[in-house]
């Protein structure tokens, strides 16, 4: 009865052999995957493509199968044994010392409080008005055009302005967009005040330039939807230049305000609700009984 051979074994009978079976080296999958590349390619093209596709799968399917049945096609290389020797010149391990004191982190540690976001935003706010105001001046003379085609986003009356009317003060019009354009730059602005503190290098530069611009490529896309009144007035440069007005105003003012620890700093009695008692650390645990 054959005996199992050990794990040594087995490596002193692969060491003391100069060569090991691999399989043989084939072209038979390119080929059944040009075969059925071809085969959907001449549902858009032509049916010939799709024939030709057909034939190519079929062989490659029989070439490849006969690779394995009902022998394997298999190859010797020599093997070359080689020491491999790990060495470093560190002397001990680099440790991140993120929170030393917590028995674990949630990055991040510090963030903005809720002001700095609100501050950021309104700022921001008046940075995107003040240019889309000075649009208005250049292309019809009037502040009030801008505002009128922002108001059109949610008021429907806007929406029935004629040319002559755009240039022209309407109240209803104006609180619509006073409202519309406080809302969402206080939101705008506290989303920048959670992201910020997450991007630890140039957070202006991807607050204020990057997202403003990939922000007005999705609204390029869904402008005609929100907003007909707009998309068909829109001058597209001067939006851009709005939005990144806004994110750049509102990053420095938010990454000028002081941090704040997150819910983590917190004294463990105001945690309980949140993390298991069993979690607290031995240190915590030791002051509670005491």
């Amino acid at each position: 009865m054959p005996t199992p051979l050990s794990a040594e074994q087995v490596d002193q009978s692969f060491r003391a052999s100069d060569e090991i079976e691999v399989p043989a080296p084939t072209a038979w999958p390119i080929v059944l995957a040009v075969g059925f590349t071809l085969m959907f390619a001449g549902l858009l093209t032509n049916v010939s493509v799709s024939v030709l596709g057909v034939v190519l799968a079929v062989a490659g399917c029989v070439g490849w199968f006969r690779e394995v049945f009902p022998h394997e096609h298999e190859e010797t290389v020599p093997v070359v044994f080689s020491e491999l020797r790990i060495a470093t010149e560190r002397h001990v391990v680099e440790r991140v010392p993120v929170a030393p004191q917590l028995v674990r982190a949630w990055l991040p540690i510090e963030t903005y409080p809720v002001s700095a976001g609100i501050k950021g935003g309104l700022a921001g706010g008046v940075a995107m008005a003040g240019l889309a105001c000075v649009y208005g001046l250049l292309k019809v003379g009037s502040i009030w055009y801008p505002i009128n085609l922002l108001a059109a986003t949610v008021y429907s009356q806007s929406l029935k302005l004629g040319p002559a009317q755009l240039d022209a003060f309407h109240a209803d019009s104006f609180a619509a967009a006073l409202v519309l354009h406080v809302i969402g730059c206080v939101f705008v602005g506290l989303l920048y005040g959670a992201m910020l503190p997450m991007f630890a290098r140039r957070p202006i530069v991807l607050g204020g330039l990057i997202a403003p611009a990939l922000w007005s490529g999705l609204l390029y896309s869904l402008m005609e939807l929100l907003n007909p009144l707009l998309a068909s007035h829109i001058n597209w440069i001067w939006f851009m230049a709005s939005q990144m007005a806004f994110g750049v105003v509102a990053g420095i003012v938010v990454v000028r305000q002081e941090h704040v620890s997150t819910r983590e700093n917190l004294p463990f009695i105001l945690r309980a609700g949140i993390e298991a008692p069993g979690l607290a650390s031995p240190r915590e645990s030791g002051e509670k009984r005491s």
